[in-house]
This record gives C-alpha cells, sequence and structure tokens, in this order.
C-alpha cells in the first residue's frame, strides 16, 4: 500500500522579498521566498522539524530506496569485470559493499535520530563548523560526477534510441530533472514510491529470461576475462582496483540520510518499522547496489560478442539485448523507456542533495543564503558541462581517483561514531549549530586530511602498483585509526565550544526532540528547540540558519575555551536517545 503526504507551500511573510536586510543587534532579517517556502527549501541547512516530519518510516524508505534505480551500477561492475576478469571483479564488488555497509550503519542511525543531514552530522562528528566546508565540496563532487555519469548514460539511450545525438541529449537530460527537484521531498516521495514496481520489474526481466532460455550462460560466465591479463582468475591488484571502483560509491549514504533525516522519532510503537527504514534504506542500499554490478558485468559479458568490450558496459546496449530475449520487436523501446527511467529516478537524488551540500558550503562562506533552489541549477550546471566533456569515457579513472578522498571522509565519520563515543572521547550527542561549534575539529578534519594525503599520492603510484590498487583502503584505515588517536591527544575539547543555555529543555517528557517552538530574535520566525540557540549578540533566542549568516557577531558568544568530554554528560546538552 503506497502512502504519501502533501505538505503545502507556506507563503512568505509580507516583505520577505531580500535575502537579508539586516545582521546585527536588534534589526531583523528577511529572506525571499524560495528561502520561506518549507516545500521548496526543504530545511537544507537546519535540524528536520517533527511538523514537517510527516512521512511514514515506509514513504522515506522507499523515497530514498527509490533513487537506487541509478544506472551507473551497471555500468561500474561492467566496466571492473571487462578490466579485471571475472573472479577479481567479483571479490572486489563483494568486499567494497561490505565496507560500504558497515560504515553506513552508524551514520544512517545518527542522521535519522537527530534529524539532520549528512553535512550538519559530519560538523559535529570530529569536523567543526567551519571544517565540513571541505566535505560539502567533496560531497558536491559526489553528487555532479555521478549526475554526469547518469546523465550520460540516459543520453545513449536518446541516442540509440530515438537518434537524438548526444550534445543535445546532455541538456534534455539535464533539463527534465529541474522541475521535480524544485518541489524537494514533497515531489520526489511521490514520484519515486509510484515508478518503483515498474522499474524493479523491468530491470530484473532480462535476468529471469536468460534463466529460463538458456542458464547455461551463468555458468559461462565464471570464465569471462575481458581484458585482465590473468584471465577469469582471481589478481589481487585486479581486486584492489576494483574494489577502489566500487568504493567510490561510499558517498551514497549521504544521499540516503538527506531522506533518512526525514523519518518520523523512534518510538516503542514504531520501532521495528523504524529500524527496517533506517537499515534497508541507509546501509541496505548497497544490497541492491552490489547486485546491480554484478549483474551489470554478468549483461556485459552476454553482449561482448556482439557489441565489443569498448561498449558492453553501456547500460543501453545491456538492456537492449536483454529485452531482446522475450520482447524482441519493443526491445529498443522498452529498453529505452527503462534507462530513462532509472536515470530521471537517479538524478533527482543527485540533483537535491547537491543543492543541500552547495547551499551548506557557499551560506557559511559568503553568510548568504539565496535558497535552496538556486544551487540546483548550479549542480545540473556543472554536471552538463562534465556530459559535454565526455566524463563517461573516463569512468574507472574518475571513480578510482574521487573514492580516496570520499572514503578519507566517510572513514573519520564512522570513526568518531563507533569508537569516539563508545570511549568517551566525544560527545555521545551530534552537535551541529554554529553557535556552539569550533570552526575547526582536528579530530575528523585532521584524520581526513592526512589519510588524503597519503593515499592520493597511493593512487599515483608513489608506492608502486599495490598501493595504488588498494590506496582507497588505505584511506579507510587511516581516517579510522587517527580520529580516536586525535581525539585523545587534544582530549576531546574541539568538540564544543560553549554550553546550550537556552532556559527551554531540548527534550520533552516523553524522551523525544522537544517540539516546543521559540521565536528567532533575527528574522522574527518560530522554529521547534533543537534548531535554536541562545545568542548574547541579539540578546535572544535565534536559529541555527540566521546564526550561520551572522557576519557582525565574530563568534562573540564563544568563550574560546573547550569544554571537555567529562562535562558533557550535563542535562542541557542531553539530547533525545
Amino acid at each position: 500500500m503506497t502512502e504519501t503526504v502533501d505538505n503545502e507551500p507556506q507563503t512568505a511573510p509580507a516583505g520577505a522579498t531580500g535575502i537579508d536586510t539586516g545582521t546585527s543587534g536588534t534589526t531583523g532579517r528577511t529572506y525571499n521566498r524560495w528561502t520561506q517556502n518549507d516545500t521548496l527549501e526543504d530545511y537544507s541547512l537546519r535540524y528536520a522539524p517533527k511538523s514537517f516530519r510527516r512521512w511514514s518510516p515506509y514513504v522515506v524508505a522507499t523515497t530514498a530506496l527509490g533513487g537506487i534505480a541509478y544506472l551507473a551500477d551497471f555500468a561500474i561492475g561492467g566496466s571492473i569485470a571487462i578490466s579485471n576478469g571475472f573472479s577479481s571483479a567479483m571479490v572486489a564488488i563483494l568486499a567494497a559493499a561490505v565496507v560500504i555497509f558497515l560504515t553506513g550503519i552508524p551514520i544512517s542511525y545518527y542522521s535519522a535520530k537527530y534529524s539532520i543531514d549528512m553535512d550538519l552530522l559530519t560538523r559535529g562528528a570530529g569536523f567543526g563548523y567551519l571544517g565540513s566546508t571541505l566535505t560539502s565540496v567533496i560531497y558536491a563532487s559526489f553528487t555532479f560526477i555521478f549526475f554526469a555519469l547518469e546523465g550520460s548514460i540516459m543520453a545513449q539511450a536518446l541516442d540509440v534510441g530515438l537518434h537524438i545525438p548526444l550534445a543535445l541529449g546532455y541538456l534534455l537530460c539535464s533539463l527534465v530533472i529541474l522541475p521535480m527537484v524544485i518541489y524537494g521531498m514533497t515531489a520526489m516521495s511521490k514520484m519515486q514510491v509510484w515508478t518503483q514496481p515498474v522499474w524493479l520489474v523491468l530491470m530484473v526481466a532480462p535476468f529471469v529470461s536468460i534463466a529460463i532460455q538458456d542458464p547455461g550462460k551463468y555458468a559461462k560466465f565464471a570464465h569471462f576475462a575481458g581484458n585482465s591479463p590473468t584471465g577469469s582468475s582471481i589478481s589481487m591488484l585486479g581486486v584492489g582496483a576494483g574494489a577502489g571502483v566500487a568504493l567510490s560509491l561510499i558517498a551514497q549514504v549521504g544521499e540516503q540520510v538527506d531522506y533518512l533525516r526525514f523519518m518520523p522519532d523512534k518510538t516503542p510503537e514504531n520501532a521495528k518499522s523504524w529500524w527496517a527504514a533506517v537499515l534497508s534504506a541507509g546501509p541496505g542500499w548497497v544490497v541492491l547496489g552490489a547486485s546491480k554490478q554484478i549483474g551489470g558485468a554478468f549483461l556485459a559479458f552476454c553482449i561482448a560478442g556482439g557489441v565489443g568490450l569498448s561498449k558492453a558496459n553501456e547500460p543501453i546496449q545491456m538492456y537492449i539485448s536483454g529485452f531482446k530475449t522475450f520482447a524482441a520487436p519493443v526491445a529498443l523501446g522498452l529498453a529505452t523507456f527503462f534507462v530513462i527511467l532509472s536515470q530521471i529516478k537517479i538524478n533527482v537524488t543527485n540533483a537535491y542533495s547537491g543543492s543541500l551540500s552547495w547551499s551548506n558550503f557557499f551560506s557559511r562562506l559568503t553568510h548568504r543564503h539565496p535558497g535552496r533552489v538556486v544551487y540546483i541549477f548550479l549542480n545540473v550546471g556543472i554536471a552538463l558541462a562534465l556530459m559535454e566533456g565526455g566524463v563517461f569515457g573516463f569512468l574507472n579513472t574518475v571513480l578510482g581517483f574521487y573514492s580516496n578522498v570520499a572514503i578519507a571522509w566517510i572513514g573519520a565519520v564512522v570513526a568518531d561514531l563507533v569508537i569516539n563515543k563508545p570511549l568517551k572521547l566525544s560527545p555521545s550527542f551530534i552537535e551541529f549549530k554554529r553557535a556552539h561549534l569550533y570552526n575547526f575539529n582536528p579530530v575528523g578534519f585532521g584524520a581526513m586530511l592526512v589519510a588524503s594525503a597519503v593515499s592520493i599520492p597511493a593512487y599515483f603510484e608513489a608506492f608502486g602498483d599495490y598501493g595504488k590498487a588498494y590506496s582507497p583502503f588505505i584511506a579507510l584505515f587511516l581516517a579510522m585509526a587517527l580520529s580516536p588517536l586525535f581525539a585523545w591527544l587534544t582530549k576531546g575539547k574541539y568538540y564544543i565550544a560553549r554550553l546550550d543555555d537556552l532556559d527551554e529543555p531540548l527534550v520533552g517528557a516523553d524522551g523525544l526532540p522537544s517540539a516546543v517552538t521559540l521565536t528567532c530574535s533575527v528574522c522574527s520566525d518560530a522554529f521547534e528547540r533543537p534548531d535554536m540557540a541562545h545568542c548574547p549578540f541579539h540578546e535572544g533566542a535565534i536559529c541555527s540558519l540566521c546564526c550561520s549568516l551572522d557576519k557582525d557577531c565574530h563568534d562573540t558568544c564563544k568563550s574560546g575555551k573547550g569544554v571537555g568530554p567529562v562535562d558533557l554528560s550535563m542535562p542541557a546538552m542531553r539530547s533525545a536517545g
């Protein structure tokens, strides 16, 4: 049974036509209509309030998993198998999947629990308020790189199926995404829920047809050598190289939690469905992702003899051949429709998550926020430039390099959540507000920089062939080892710059985040308690966005002295859970 919830647009207050018209003292701030409209803005820089999180766990999980319809997995799996042969490809895909699943569990849990996106989570998980600006760019890069790869796959389908030139196809594939992304979760939840059954049936149909008509192909697949110099047998260099490409997808968990932040609060009544949604739509995405990579490797093997190895990793070619096994007269049209549907489902997520990341990045650097909608066009524009530049032709190289940086970031965040917090080296909760954070925390930020500084030269063969092949694993292990070391050396004092001193408690009587609203002394709008902080500069409560955009206060609210982990159990600092 499907379920959707409409969140009607809210009209901006009268006069809310500027980006901001005042930033100091008692002068007010107003935002433009795009920023004031909750349906468009989707709380891109804030805690997602309880009043907005009206979707069921099922709808949130289905929407999050709808983005996993992308066909880049098929292209990645095909490329890994063609480059490294069957055995190395299978081990590489499965090894990467295990790493991605395990690292995705704590990130998904904390995001759903605290109703915050990946950027806000990173701030409080060892990076600091400005330290996470770099990770915002890393994450934004993930979204536009994969938008370009997915858009290229869609354009290939338009070229083969409708004879639309690639250059024009790239433009069309970008423009068609914009309307749905502008309306955020409200529009995307409907689209993903209703298209998911059709997509699932079409995705598995060729595999079922081949299993019925020619089951021997699956056994023959085990002997596929591709271009591998070691044939179909296992090669440790091949495993490392293939896993590095697959691990570039580790940042996908960020897109998953962009939806999981809208989960309802976990209660005894919904605990089972809440956990099922978080695990399936969070780390669970990689189960489907790895399956698609293996499926892509298999379909590349099936069509390699017909289209050649150079085109065997193109999903449109895979599915034309696959649909011909049971629907030959309409195979081309069906394959074209399937590819277009799949790529729309994922690229709305890429564009949406990119808009969130760019919003976070520029709000901290410029102290301006014109609205999430503006950054949709920036993200899609960069992706379009990459498509026109032929990024699909450099698939393995682009993803192999990117995975080193992405996994260093994810590794540092995960280490804080699963090592530092249990050892009481970091706070037990996630603090995301500028008013309570240091600009830089050397724990996560430093661990990521050092891990990247070692793994990137390794990728460029500074430590030989094996160093290049396993450079993402070097990044992961270094980041996870250095984070607790730096937390111990600094005694955790760079996590919290000042204690929460608002009178209204963060947690309600039910043990859940307080839904009590407070009025911001700067913009005069009301926001729920977890989004608010006390501001001595403005002499009142301030919302997290106005706090982020203020450029006149110069962080006068912070003493500059760290608050050690020993003090972090104070009731004023506790969050729900």
